[in-house]
Parts: structure tokens; C-alpha cells; sequence
């Protein structure tokens, strides 16, 4: 692992979230990227990141079992990626 669990990310403050069935679409207004979050407790888990100081309480406070941690912290390599989320010290 990237060491990405014990690091503080947030929500991009250009990216909005817009419930869907299977999840939710995540649209970010700068670059244009449109992103199919495809698993409710994905959503949750990014949405719950700016409240902890780390990827880890993160996981722990949306119930996600830590034999899927290394799935959930690729989601998030990706969403990276894009700017959909930012560590904490960006802007």
C-alpha cells in the first residue's frame, strides 16, 4: 500500500457529489472529469474523510472491513488522481 491510509485527504472543493442508485456521480468543475462512484459505501467513505485526520479512521467510521482496505484505498489512488479529492494541506 501507498501508505495513503495514514495521510489526511478531503472532498476536492471543485468536485460535487450527486447521489445515484448505485452510488454517486462525482463532477469536478475545473478539469471537467466526471466520475461513477459505484459503491455506496465508496460515497460514504468520501464523504467522511475531511471529518478524520486520516484515510484510516475514515475507513473504520464507515464500517468498511479492513480485508477491503486495499480496494478501497486503489478507489482512492484514483480519485487522486483526477483531483476529485486533494490531501488536507492543498487548496
Amino acid at each position: 500500500m501507498s501508505g495513503m491510509l495514514d495521510e489526511s485527504w478531503r472532498l476536492s472543493p471543485s468536485v460535487e457529489l450527486r447521489p445515484e442508485p448505485f452510488g454517486a456521480l462525482a463532477y469536478h468543475f475545473g478539469n471537467r472529469k466526471l466520475t461513477f462512484l459505484k459503491r455506496p459505501e465508496l460515497v460514504a467513505l468520501v464523504r467522511a474523510l475531511d471529518e478524520h485526520p486520516d484515510v484510516r479512521s475514515a475507513l473504520l467510521s464507515a464500517g468498511i472491513p479492513e480485508p477491503q482496505w486495499p480496494a478501497y484505498e486503489t478507489a482512492l489512488q484514483g480519485l487522486a488522481a483526477t483531483d476529485m479529492i486533494r490531501t488536507k494541506g492543498v487548496a
